[in-house]
């Protein structure tokens, strides 16, 4: 089989971000970090990576998306979009931990790597890989204080990236094991994970899969008077 044609969308953070892999190779991208734009944006970026790479969608071998955890929003669209596209074209669906994708470029760079979301206040999603990408510690809410991670940094040089990672900068700083990556989450950072789920065929059932949430969404309160 030729290389496939893999679209990648990843909606769990403020970033949307669409890219296209052959292969293992990501041949556009597409992407912004303006809030609460996803659903504006969403369908156009397909669109326009697609005309990047002179391809029609037909020519896709299936869809990776990014399943959390993350903001209930934006996963819904990701997620909305990806199934769409799947029972359009007779495409297979592939699932990507936002984690997992957060940590795909630092790997090698140090012992361990802590992805992070911010999950507001001073509360992250985080896990924990290491050099060959195997997860150590199972995707979990984390209140970040100075000593959470005094026990790992202590052994093992780590690398905090995400979002939520500048939260932790200025409390784990003193631990010289410590390294800190800013670099803003990208579809790009999907296509080695989706060209590898591609080739094991380690698809989704497109009608019954879900975001990964990690926690309960809970609506904010209404700030207009008068309402409940």
């Amino acid at each position: 089989m030729t290389a496939p044609y893999i679209l990648c969308i990843e909606t769990s953070t403020e970033i949307c971000s669409v890219a296209l892999a052959h292969g293992g190779d990501c041949v556009a991208v597409k992407e912004c970090n303006t809030h609460n734009s996803h659903a504006k944006n969403m369908i156009p970026f397909v669109e326009e990576v697609l005309q990047q790479a002179n391809i029609d969608k037909k020519q896709l071998n299936a869809v990776a998306v990014g399943v959390g955890p993350g903001s209930y929003t934006g996963l819904r669209i990701g997620v909305s979009t990806a199934k769409g596209l799947a029972y359009t074209l007779e495409i297979p669906v592939i699932a990507i931990s936002t984690l997992e994708t957060i940590a795909e470029p630092y790997l090698k760079m140090a012992d361990h790597c802590r992805p992070m979301i911010d999950a507001r206040r001073m509360e992250v999603f985080t896990a924990l890989y290491n050099q060959d990408g195997k997860q150590l510690e199972e995707p979990n809410a984390n209140i970040v204080d100075e000593n959470c991670f005094a026990k790992e940094l202590t052994n093992f040089k780590t690398i905090f990236c995400g979002n939520g990672a500048a939260k932790c900068e200025e409390l784990l700083s003193k631990f010289p094991n410590a390294i800190f990556k800013k670099e803003p989450l990208s579809a790009q950072n999907m296509v080695p994970i989706a060209f590898r789920k591609f080739q094991a065929e380690q698809f989704e059932n497109v009608a019954y899969f879900e975001p990964f949430y990690l926690k309960d969404y809970v609506a904010a309160k209404p700030k207009v008077k008068g309402l409940i």
